[in-house]
């Protein structure tokens, strides 16, 4: 099973650069969207059916052309979960997950803390979301958690650790809180089949980030422990150019 994560920054901005053609080729069984800014209305979904994803799931936020999540699937899923059931973190339309025979796949937008009201946001959802998860991995072991979740883990996911050590995607308490994450079960898919350095998911659009592989990694395939002997590999693909980040990618073998 291929699964593939993208924030995508506006699904009609990237369906207009290509995302689609990119779609068919990467071929994914399940691809998690983030950041839709749209509401499904809004979107030509009958060109995502022609590229193979006849069940397209979406959870939109409640501010029109803000946040959004969806997910894109070739086969149909048993259950679809929209939101959290936390109406602080569902207004914004941050999560949304399928569930199959053997494993669920959710995609997460979690906030930015781009200012300190958002950051104050931030570290309520991201405690929240953490007994979220604690909770469902109860009758959902098998979870897999895609997306972008705003923060840098180590020095080794960021180009600049230094003088970003005050920045919020790379604070402290950003830091501590995704150790945490995946210390209460989770794999860091990428990192569990690759150690080097400069592999990042993000690039500001500022100062010719990309080309010059200034970036951050900061989108995530989480794997619920209970699924590691079903690794297969997970590799970043940094030649779609739909968006500011870039996809990445998880395969299970069951």
């Amino acid at each position: 099973m291929k699964i593939i994560s993208y924030n995508v920054n506006g699904i009609r901005a990237a369906m207009r650069k290509g995302f689609l053609d990119w779609l068919k080729s990467a071929n994914p069984d399940v691809i998690c969207i983030q950041e839709t800014k749209a509401m499904q209305e809004q979107v030509e979904v009958s060109e995502i059916e022609a590229a193979g994803y006849p069940y397209h799931y979406w959870f939109s936020a409640e501010k029109k052309g803000y946040s959004g999540v969806a997910i894109f699937c070739k086969e149909e899923p048993k259950h679809v979960e929209y939101g959290t059931g936390i109406a602080s973190m569902d207004m914004e339309g941050r999560n949304i997950r399928v569930d199959y025979d053997g494993v669920s796949i959710m995609s997460l937008y979690l906030p930015s803390g781009t200012n300190l009201a958002r950051l104050e946001h931030k570290l309520e959802y991201m405690a929240l979301f953490q007994e979220y998860v604690d909770e469902l991995k109860k009758s959902v072991p098998n979870l897999v958690i895609c997306g972008d979740y705003n923060i840098c883990h180590e020095a080794i996911d960021i180009h600049d650790p230094v003088r970003n050590k005050n920045v919020s995607g790379f604070l402290p308490v950003e830091r501590e809180w995704i150790g945490n994450f995946i210390k209460s079960g989770f794999i860091d898919s990428f990192r569990h089949f690759n150690k080097e350095p400069h592999n990042y998911t993000w690039w500001s659009y500022r100062a010719n980030s990309r080309a010059n592989n200034k970036g951050w990694r900061i989108d995530y395939n989480m794997v619920a422990q209970p699924l590691q002997e079903n690794l297969k590999r997970a590799v970043i693909l940094p030649e779609a150019y739909h968006s500011d980040h870039c996809p990445h990618m998880v395969e299970l073998e069951f």
